[in-house]
């Protein structure tokens, strides 16, 4: 993928979200999440196309395959960039959001990116363990959800930076390993738990990085973009 920050539009309004990308000179790539497309709608992804930015719609599907495969077949129609799904649906639901994507995608048109969401960024080994029952390490459990992904023919996954060499190795350079948890240094962990800086996403091989408060929250944030790019590309 391209050397650029997906930028987290963690905000609950169209017009706060507008407020912020008209600080910055040229489009973005922006990540969606459910915060604002579930208070907002289809109109969120109309107005962010109209200004250019590229799109990672963030929703983390997760339910019966019959079900994901048909509203994946029409949050295609949307023409995003990338979208995700919850490996822990199953690989059946994965195969059936592919086909419903590629169903759904406009004639004519490239398909978004469908990528799977492996174990969160906020989750602990403690708490997997405790709450999902799951008894492997962590990296373990992050491995084996990135090599059913593939197996089911996605493009990749949604992990931590620093797991990203681990599915590479396992899953080759082409597999994406798209990272939250991206923080400036000195910046808060805040509800994240395994979290790096630009520079050492780069270093861990990070397909994509994902970067919210380190650039929303900040007093100038077309100023820590471009910090967190110039770490990104390794131009300091």
């Amino acid at each position: 993928m391209e050397r650029e920050p997906i930028v987290a539009l963690d905000f609950p309004t169209w017009e706060i979200s507008k407020s912020f990308l008209e600080k910055f000179e040229t489009p973005l790539f922006v990540k969606v999440g459910m915060e604002l497309y579930l208070q907002n709608g289809p109109v969120i992804i109309e107005e962010l196309k109209k200004m250019e930015h590229r799109i990672f719609l963030d929703l983390k599907l997760h339910d019966i395959p019959n079900t994901v495969g048909r509203a994946m077949k029409g949050l295609a129609q949307l023409e995003i960039d990338m979208i995700n799904v919850h490996a822990a649906g199953g690989m059946e639901m994965m195969e059936r959001a592919m086909e419903g994507l590629v169903q759904g995608t406009p004639a004519g048109k490239e398909r978004a990116r469908l990528i799977s969401v492996t174990q969160l960024t906020s989750t602990s080994e403690h708490q997997m363990k405790r709450e999902q029952l799951i008894t492997v390490p962590l990296m373990d459990s992050v491995l084996h959800y990135a090599k059913i992904t593939k197996e089911a023919g996605l493009d990749g996954v949604v992990c931590s930076p620093h797991e990203a060499s681990a599915i590479k190795d396992v899953c080759g350079d082409d597999f994406l390993r798209v990272t939250p948890g991206i923080r400036l240094k000195g910046d808060s962990a805040q509800d994240q738990n395994r979290i790096a800086s630009p520079s050492e996403a780069r270093t861990f091989g990070s397909s994509a990085i994902v970067v919210g408060r380190s650039i929303t929250g900040a007093a100038e944030p077309a100023e820590s973009y471009r910090k967190v790019k110039m770490e990104w590309e390794g131009q300091v």
